[in-house]
């Protein structure tokens, strides 16, 4: 008799302590303040903002610049002159030596 006594006594006690935990409280949700609220667009719409001043502006339009393509230097030998003659860069050809 002692053992379910004891079983039922510890039961309750189990019960009690249960019941005190909460895992959200409903008080803080209801004490909610206005100043918390955020409002983003205020009255401007989708696609525009307020400036510093209260004013109404649109977003803009973002372009991605153009990606630039860096090509490797094309280095060009001089063209090979037959025997006797060398090659003149201001005239552009091969001229006798």
């Amino acid at each position: 008799m002692s053992k379910i006594a004891s079983i039922l006594v510890c039961g309750v006690f189990a019960s009690i302590l249960v019941s005190e935990a909460q895992a959200f409280p409903i008080a803080p949700a209801a004490s909610a303040k206005a100043s918390e609220v955020l409002q983003v667009r205020d009255f401007c719409g989708l696609g525009f903002h307020r400036d510093v001043y209260g004013q109404c502006l649109p977003n803009g339009v973002y372009v991605a610049p153009a990606p630039v393509v860096v090509a490797p230097p094309v280095v060009t030998a001089p063209p090979v002159c037959p025997y006797g003659y060398g090659w003149a860069p201001r005239r552009g050809r091969c001229v006798p030596i």
